[in-house]
């Protein structure tokens, strides 16, 4: 589990600068596998099958509500895209990461 993980997400309502080139290249380190492209940090995760993709889902689900930060999902019957940006701000926040590394921690045994 990553530093990232223990974290608690803040309250963004705008009037924040999104995060910089350079904090996203420091950030994304912290993260297996996640991607930055076109604005969004993004991960597809898959599964042996509907019932594992579901329960991933509904675990993000979970993280995200506690968290009161919301990715886009894209679902499918073996895998689930997961996708980040802060959209009170128009980029990427440190909670994107900190949920990204939340999520991930499902797998950490």
């Amino acid at each position: 589990m990553t530093d990232l993980a223990t974290r608690k997400c803040k309250p963004c309502e705008g009037g924040v600068a999104p995060l910089t080139p350079d904090e996203i290249a420091i950030l994304i380190r912290q993260l297996e596998d996640w991607k930055y492209a076109d604005g969004v940090i993004a991960k597809t995760y898959s599964f042996r099958n509907y019932y594992e993709t579901m329960a991933f889902v509904n675990a993000t689900a979970w993280i995200s509500h506690r968290e009161d930060h919301h990715p886009d999902l894209v679902v499918g019957y073996n895998k689930c895209r997961v996708e980040y940006h802060t959209h009170a701000i128009g980029g990427l926040s440190e909670n994107d990461f900190i949920c990204a590394a939340k999520i991930d921690a499902l797998f950490d045994r």
